[in-house]
């Protein structure tokens, strides 16, 4: 198992990075080691409040932008506002929630998790610089994505498989990325990550006894936030292949330090992919220029 750890990180002085939802949990554990490394960071947060606190910490090198990724508005408005930035690290989440609905109608995980992240990262796909970085989950595994119901309009909501989509789609979007990416001979590089079982506040909002359940969790058996965010930063600041995903090493992939972390065949299905980009494209109204 590598033993690669903040210390170990380049000097990242002279860099920019957007990271969405780092007001908490493992966005606040990476944008707290990329200022200490020497980077300017865009904490691009629902929560401006609790983000400004974040930002109190890390000094004149911290700025906190409003960004709602279930709402497609605030979204083209953060991107419009944006000049550039080197890496985007798509970090924000919501896990097994109740069955709601974004602004625009989309089921709450998938259009929060994948579609707010889908359009984001196209309005800034000519503002970036050198990667997408592209968080995942785990959970991906118990995901199937269903093209014809992708928001639950139809089926019987399952709050945990409709999670298991969005993840499956975070990695889907970041390998098709990548595809695309080389198909143009882009130097930008998209690759995922995902923490493994890190105690965050994203386990706490599922609004029945489970939330008990994994704060108990929690204490007993999940590796702190900063070390859920290793492979999140491994994967932005180091020299990783493009389109990988990479996560802890250690104990089934749940804790330990980062490395290579192995997927399903369904999100590696190119098919699967495509149809998943396009319907995406359809639904955000955001059509990727890879031209630019």
């Amino acid at each position: 198992m590598s033993r690669w750890d903040t210390s170990s990180m380049p000097d990242q002085s002279g860099r920019k990075f957007i990271v969405t939802g780092a007001n908490s949990g493992l966005g606040a554990a990476t944008v707290r080691a990329l200022a200490a490394a020497g980077a300017e960071v865009v904490l691009a947060c629902r929560n401006v409040a609790k983000a400004e606190r974040i930002a109190a910490e890390l000094g004149e090198r911290a700025v906190v932008r409003k960004l709602d990724l279930a709402d497609l508005a605030s979204v083209r408005e953060f991107a419009e506002a944006t000049d550039r930035a080197d890496v985007l690290i798509n970090n924000a989440g919501v896990m097994a929630l109740p069955e709601s609905r974004t602004a625009d109608g989309f089921e709450m995980q998938v259009g929060t998790n994948h579609l707010g992240h889908f359009a984001l990262t196209g309005l800034l796909l000519d503002k970036i610089s050198a990667r997408i970085v592209t968080v995942a989950s785990g959970a991906h595994v118990i995901g199937r994505i269903d093209l014809d119901d992708l928001n639950w309009e139809r089926r019987p909501y399952r709050r945990w498989q409709a999670y298991g989509q969005a993840k499956l789609a975070n990695l889907l979007f970041a390998y098709e990325l990548q595809r695309r990416l080389s198909a143009v001979g882009s130097p930008k590089i998209s690759v995922a990550a995902h923490p493994g079982y890190a105690a965050t506040e994203l386990m706490s909002h599922t609004e029945s006894i489970q939330d008990a359940v994994m704060r108990l969790g929690n204490l007993l058996l999940a590796q702190s936030a900063e070390m859920g965010a290793l492979p999140t930063l491994y994967a932005a600041t180091t020299d990783v292949e493009p389109g990988r995903y990479y996560g802890p090493t250690g104990w089934r992939g749940l804790r330990g330090y980062p490395g290579r972390s192995g997927s399903t065949k369904a999100s590696r299905d190119e098919n699967v992919a495509r149809g998943l980009w396009e319907l995406s494209e359809k639904l955000t109204g955001v059509t990727y220029d890879f031209a630019k």
